[in-house]
């Protein structure tokens, strides 16, 4: 598979209610902010940890580790956080296509927003105590993926191309996640979409449900995603809706597990067990990984989804939104597939 998305690297610490609300963050929430309050939190987080991040490329990390092929696309700054995030994917065994440093001063005449400073992007993570996240965001670099930079051999040799939907905030990265889709139908490839945010369906609502009907052959949300997507005041109602589209849809529901939405019905499929939820970073992302590396491997939706928990579980127990152990190993140590 080959993921578009936010090339960013995750920086993070645990902290407390205290830090966040000097820092003018809402708990639970994630905010975008300019490069100079960026700076200004990272100097104010406790020592953590700092690893390539951005939804898309979690997924794609996911995939790696439970042994298949994935690739990325997107764009990082000439700096340091830029370095590690390439390096980091690298070393995680995926493709990164034409992902290469951008310089970092756009070119142009300084007032339209060129020759300023770009940075590659990070996501300030700032986990307290009960395991809950809240994230300051600074897209950076990512900002300027664009139809250019979408590697059409690269696209066109996957199996499946996966959409952040995030990214659907910037025109620039819209028009090329449009191209991507079109070269994807052109070779038979199947096309993901993560809704990615609660917000971010809010703010394209009509463009998504759009995208369902032309474009996209599976779908990922949680529960609030999916209700806010069809209008819908409930979570079954929302699945109906789901299950009329004809759509193969993954929702996922914390820690009552998921719903599988196919064309012949729905399947709840339990939550995988974990001891101790420490940070929910990246619980969405590795569902998607363990579910579509299922997809790929030709095994049923229920059994897509029973490894997509078990990704999800195990990245729920430790700090960060990377795997610890053998995805591959642990699957087969389960019998799930």
């Amino acid at each position: 598979m080959v993921a578009i998305g936010s090339a960013l690297v995750d920086v993070l610490a645990h902290g407390t209610d205290e830090e966040l609300a000097r820092q003018g963050l809402v708990k639970g929430s994630m905010a975008l902010v300019d490069l100079d309050r960026s700076n200004a939190i990272y100097k104010d987080m406790a020592a953590g940890i700092e690893v390539s991040g951005g939804s898309a490329a979690n997924t794609v990390v996911g995939v790696a580790a439970l042994g298949g092929r994935s690739g990325f696309l997107g764009k990082v700054a000439d700096d340091q956080f830029g370095e590690l995030f390439l390096h980091d994917l690298s070393a995680a065994g995926v493709s990164l296509g034409h992902t290469r440093p951008t310089p970092s001063r756009l070119e142009g005449e300084p007032g339209e927003g060129r020759g300023e400073p770009l940075a590659t992007g990070r996501c300030l993570v700032i986990v307290t105590g009960e395991g809950e996240r809240t994230m300051a965001t600074h897209l950076g670099a990512a900002t300027t993926f664009g139809p250019e930079d979408v590697d059409e051999p690269f696209v066109m040799s996957a199996n499946v191309l996966y959409l952040e939907g995030y990214l659907w905030d910037l025109p620039p990265a819209k028009a090329a996640m449009r191209r991507a889709t079109e070269l994807a139908h052109q070779a038979d490839v199947l096309v993901a979409l993560s809704a990615s945010d609660p917000f971010c369906v809010e703010r394209h609502r009509r463009e998504f449900l759009d995208l369902l009907r032309d474009d996209v052959d599976v779908l990922f949300a949680n529960e609030e995603e999916v209700k806010l997507l069809f209008g819908a005041g409930s979570f079954d109602r929302a699945a109906g809706a789901v299950e009329e589209t004809g759509l193969l849809a993954a929702l996922t529901r914390g820690a009552s597990g998921s719903v599988v939405v196919t064309a012949g019905g729905t399947l709840e499929v339990p939550a995988a067990e974990v001891d101790q939820v420490v940070d929910t970073t990246g619980a969405g992302d590795l569902y998607a990984a363990g579910f579509l590396f299922g997809l790929t491997r030709g095994h049923e939706p229920y059994t897509c989804a029973q490894l997509g928990g078990l990704c999800a579980a195990e990245v729920i127990s430790h700090l960060g939104a990377r795997p610890q152990v053998d995805l591959a190993d642990l699957a087969k140590r389960t019998k799930i597939i």
